[in-house]
């Protein structure tokens, strides 16, 4: 019983081993026999489309804006220096950095006692000075007064002589006599010389006293102008900076000892390159006056304000290029001289363009446009301007037609797209040939968080691709849109 046992399990194992072998080779020629099926099939060729965003080209009349980055400066600006030295002993309670003046208050007194003893030994010699001149006009009318009689005193000598010689002449005088009467007459017009002489030198002395006393005026002013200059006062209102004083300080001559800005009166200098600085030239050939906008980007706030350009700079400026600009600003509250701003000027109005994305053109300043059966065709356009992430260009016979906004290697000529013309995601009526595709939950849930937080795509796109990921699938265009997009 025992060998009838085993010999039955014998059988029955090596009738298993061969079944099993029967199995193999079976499974072995079927593979092989599929391999030269597949080996042997012609391939099916299928052609890939992709969803495109379009917009359709309307011409219009557009006004660029030119933006460049300036810096503001005030208009009226001074440096506040003290024209004498010495301690100062009086000093405004606004005089520090930040604090506001008015025109003409007074900012600090230099100790004056030094310059009024000038100014008072400057009056008592200008007193000096008038009695001196009073003097020496009173001795010019005296020496005129003696000249007078002196020369009385001659005519009557000179008239003795006369009558002497007319006596002789009748020979009732005597030659004495005539001789006396001229020796009489050649006295007196010494005399006469003698009071001359007299008044010339009163009238030196007249003149001597006069400039002495202009030099004692002239003193006398430089001395209240010395006087004046211990007092320092706002030439108009402002801020005061840059304050390097305090009340007892010693200062000397020319210190600087602040600067006093106007905030008010503000200005913004900006370079341009010189194709920006032509379009801002008027028809006869001078810088137009355009308005411009300047405006801060501080951290949620804003400061912005209107000017108009002034002038420009004369010369380019070493290792510069372009131009520099000035505009003129209006009062703004909270913009202060030295800010970093940035500035828009308008520039003339371009008719017939048009704005497009600037992701819509490429290197070759070409686009592709919308054809027969939704194939993409490459056209020349014609690039106006270039304003921050959009272009302005002509196009005449592109009017009315759809253009791709995104271009990206996969589209060019020729290209069959699924156009989309709302956002993102593909339209409805395509979904349902679309190829789906699973995702996984860590998938998912980045793709919604960069849904959701998306401002750019329409409200209806993104509630029908959120319903989608509670699916944990997507059209496979769509995923690769959004995947591109956050890419960006």
């Amino acid at each position: 019983m025992r060998f009838l046992g085993r010999s039955l399990t014998g059988l029955f194992l090596l009738a298993a081993t061969i079944g099993l072998l029967a199995i193999a080779v079976s499974m072995v020629n079927s593979a092989f026999k599929a391999r030269a099926e597949r080996d042997s099939a012609e391939p099916s060729a299928r052609e890939r489309v992709f969803s495109a965003n379009l917009v359709t080209i309307t011409p219009e009349t557009l006004t660029p804006i030119m933006s460049a980055h300036g810096e503001l400066a005030s208009r009226r600006a001074l440096d506040l220096r003290a024209r004498a030295g010495g301690t100062v002993v009086d000093l405004s309670e606004g005089f520090e950095n930040g604090g506001r003046v008015q025109a003409g208050q007074l900012l600090l007194r230099i100790d004056p006692t030094d310059f009024q003893a000038a100014l008072d030994l400057a009056k008592t010699d200008l007193t000096q000075a008038e009695a001196e001149l009073r003097d020496a006009t009173a001795a010019l009318e005296l020496a005129r007064d003696d000249l007078a009689n002196a020369r009385r005193q001659a005519d009557l000598r000179e008239a003795a002589l006369t009558r002497q010689k007319d006596l002789v002449q009748r020979r009732v005088g005597t030659e004495a006599a005539v001789e006396t009467a001229a020796l009489a007459a050649s006295a007196a017009q010494q005399v006469v010389l003698s009071k001359r002489q007299a008044v010339i030198t009163a009238e030196a002395r007249v003149s001597t006293a006069e400039a002495t006393l202009s030099r004692r005026e002239i003193a006398l002013n430089e001395a209240e102008r010395r006087l004046a200059e211990t007092e320092i006062r706002a030439e108009f209102a402002g801020t005061l900076a840059d304050v390097s004083v305090l009340r007892g300080g010693v200062v000397t001559a020319n210190e600087k000892l602040a600067r006093l800005i106007d905030p008010t009166n503000l200005e913004v200098s900006f370079r341009v390159s010189a194709a920006q600085y032509a379009r801002l030239l008027g028809d006869d050939g001078a810088l137009a006056t355009t308005s411009v906008t300047v405006r801060l980007d501080a951290t949620g706030v804003n400061l912005t304000t209107k000017g108009q350009i002034a002038r420009e700079s004369a010369d380019v400026g070493d290792g510069q290029t372009g131009r520099l600009i000035f505009a003129t600003l209006a009062p703004a509250p909270g913009l202060r001289p030295g800010d970093f701003v940035t500035v828009e000027a308008t520039e003339p109005a371009l008719p017939n363009s048009i704005r497009l994305p600037a992701s819509a053109l490429n290197a070759q300043n070409e686009v592709l446009v919308l054809g027969e059966e939704d194939r993409l065709e490459q056209a020349k356009v014609e690039l106006l301007r270039r304003q921050g992430n959009d272009v302005i260009i002509r196009a005449p016979g592109l009017a009315g037609r759809e253009v791709v906004t995104e271009r990206n290697p996969a589209l060019g000529a020729g290209i069959r797209i699924r156009p989309v013309r709302q956002g993102v995601g593909i339209a409805p009526e395509a979904e349902a040939e679309a190829e789906m595709v699973s995702l996984d939950p860590d998938r998912v849930a980045l793709l919604r968080s960069f849904v959701q937080g998306s401002s750019r795509m329409p409200e209806a796109a993104r509630d029908r691709i959120l319903e989608q990921l509670e699916k944990g699938i997507l059209p496979a265009e769509t995923l690769e849109r959004l995947e591109s997009r956050m890419g960006q």
